[in-house]
């Protein structure tokens, strides 16, 4: 039985410890500060799937991870006791006469690709719930493969269910690569890749701020919003997410009046939101590697250790797949990294597409 060391408490990091601890192994999760205290400690929580047309690796691996989301998430649940706030809710977009024909070359690609385990379509009956946008044309856009996480419910779930399984979490510890033995997995987000970088003397990535609020509104059951760039998400504990935004550059890590604007913007896509009580306000750096996918490989150089990072805006969604690929590299030497993620050719062949 291999006893594996995780350094990172986010989704990548919590995610690969559980996958490793499912499989019968120890791990020891060390992070620095808390759970989530990175990009993961967010309010939004969208699962959302990548436009099914211009299909690629990145979109076929996203794919897999959003239809085994269920099973992976609730056994979380069940192992650990706590609930992630796992749903798949479907989502909803107000959409114009004039996106049609390329929405209709979308849902083809969503019946071509999707193998007929989620579906897209256009409608022109107002969508039920209380928390749909207007559409001035009558035109909505929905699927029932978007799906909603809790961040910080998913972050405290996946430690639960680690520790019910004997592996350990050890918080407030730094790490260094130095000083480290393997087998080691780096998940350590945007100070991660900076980190990499200097090792490996050129660029990997970069940090990219976001920010995003909670709002007291209980619609627990009613699908996600996208609309004007924002995911609106109703979550299970009576809150919605909204946001957020993408800063390449920016002065401080903190909240700002950017988000208030993104408050703004989200009441008036969703009237039945004005005047819901901010409860929270979030702001955190998250990592995204050059090449737009993740990063996975073992660390060159320094035999034993593993990156697992990059997962921007998908990492919440690319979990599950995710943390097998990485189990299977680090426990099995079974390398099934697709080639567009793989840490080598960071930056050599970037994948394209949204």
């Amino acid at each position: 039985m291999a006893s594996v060391t995780v350094i990172g408490a986010g989704i990548a990091g919590l995610s690969a410890g559980w996958e490793i601890a499912r499989r019968g192994h120890h791990v020891r999760v060390i992070e620095a500060d808390r759970i989530g205290a990175g990009s993961s400690g967010g309010t939004v929580g969208a699962l959302a799937p990548h436009a099914p047309d211009s299909w690629n690796i990145k979109k076929q691996a996203q794919l897999e991870s959003l239809l085994n989301a269920r099973t992976f998430w609730d056994q979380v649940a069940q192992v650990g006791g706590r609930d992630p706030g796992y749903a798949r809710t479907g989502r909803v977009q107000a959409v114009t006469a004039a996106d049609l024909p390329r929405l209709r070359a979308r849902i083809e690609g969503a019946d071509r690709h999707w193998q007929g385990a989620a579906r897209m379509w256009l409608t022109q009956t107002r969508p039920e719930g209380p928390l749909v946008p207007e559409s001035p044309e009558g035109w909505w856009l929905m699927d029932d493969l978007t799906a909603r996480l809790s961040p910080r419910m998913a972050g405290a779930a996946l430690a639960a269910a680690i520790t019910a399984k004997g592996g350990e979490i050890v918080l407030g510890q730094p790490a260094r690569p130095d000083a480290m033995p393997g087998p080691a997995i780096w998940a350590t987000g945007a100070p991660g890749l900076a980190m990499l970088g200097e090792d490996l003397g050129r660029k990997i990535g970069q940090g990219v701020k976001g920010q995003s609020a909670a709002l007291r509104f209980a619609a627990p059951d009613a699908p996600q919003v996208y609309a004007d760039g924002l995911h609106i998400v109703p979550h299970a504990d009576g809150t919605v997410g909204i946001g957020s935004t993408s800063e390449n550059s920016f002065e401080h890590e903190d909240v700002d009046e950017q988000l208030e604007d993104v408050i703004a913007r989200a009441r008036a896509l969703c009237p039945a939101l004005d005047g819901a009580e901010v409860l929270d306000r979030w702001a955190g750096i998250r990592p995204r590697a050059r090449s737009r996918a993740p990063l996975l490989g073992e660390w060159p150089g320094r035999p034993g250790h593993f990156v697992l990072n990059g997962g921007f805006k998908i990492g919440f969604g690319m979990a599950p797949v995710l943390a097998g690929i990485i189990a299977d590299l680090v426990l099995d030497r079974r390398d099934r990294i697709p080639e567009g993620f793989r840490l080598q050719g960071s930056g050599d062949n970037p994948i394209s597409g949204t």
